[in-house]
């Protein structure tokens, strides 16, 4: 695989729909028969709402390939709503911009019990997703269609922040059939939890088992210092018996 085609995959992975399409064009410009990146250029421009680039692109695409899977189901699916998202099979997706990470309020997830391949393969970056809570889980959802769910740690936080009231959105990043991983962003925090992130970074948790660890040496001092009072009103207790 060339360098360029290595740009060509990370610039749709980080949802940089603009530099696709500058991408795929130059590997078109070297190769006019380079399916891959004609299928590419057509999904950059459907996502970019630039529907009809898109359809003649997968056109060029099928005249090379007349069977070509990829081509065939995108070509009879695009269509583009008032609000220039990008509407493929009757599944959203986000334009541009949509993976830019906030701390505590974003995280890149690879999801646990994914489903089979076919289905992950089926999905593409920037697709929006869903998130429902099932038997103390959080399932993700395409539509109605299982994808995965996310991994208890995780899970099991954002249950509590979900059913007090914040807002989650979740989007595709990586269709890869045995590890697909999923893009998770805050959208509304409630006041009950205003100081409190959604996910905790590495760091955090260092510092918050430091604070915990901390807290418990304290206590065990305090613990200590208190039982040798206690053992010293003993004795002298004691003495003042023997005394009498």
């Amino acid at each position: 695989m060339t360098s360029l085609q290595n740009q060509a995959i990370n610039t749709a992975l980080a949802g940089d729909w603009e530099e696709s399409v500058s991408i795929n064009k130059k590997l078109l410009k070297e190769n006019p028969k380079d399916i891959d990146a004609l299928n590419r250029l057509a999904f950059a421009y459907n996502i970019l709402g630039k529907g009809k680039e898109a359809k003649l692109t997968y056109q060029k695409a099928l005249k090379i390939d007349h069977l070509n899977p990829i081509a065939l189901r995108n070509i009879k699916r695009i269509s583009v709503n008032s609000s220039n998202t990008t509407v493929v099979n009757g599944q959203p997706y986000k334009i541009s911009n949509i993976f830019i990470e906030e701390p505590g309020k974003t995280k890149i997830v690879e999801l646990v019990n994914a489903a089979q391949p076919e289905i992950i393969n089926m999905l593409q970056t920037g697709q929006v997703l869903n998130l429902s809570i099932k038997r103390l889980k959080i399932f993700v959802l395409n539509g109605q269609q299982y994808i995965g769910v996310l991994p208890d740690d995780i899970g099991k936080r954002l249950i509590k922040f979900m059913e007090s009231g914040n807002t989650y959105e979740a989007y595709m990043k990586s269709a890869q059939a045995h590890n697909p991983i999923i893009f998770v962003k805050e959208t509304k925090r409630v006041l009950k939890y205003k100081d409190q992130p959604s996910f905790i970074s590495g760091s955090d948790t260092a510092f918050s088992f430091e604070k915990t660890n901390k807290k418990t040496k304290d206590n065990l001092g305090k613990d200590k210092q208190k039982t040798e009072e206690e053992d010293e009103d003993d004795s002298s207790y004691s003495s003042d018996e023997e005394e009498r």
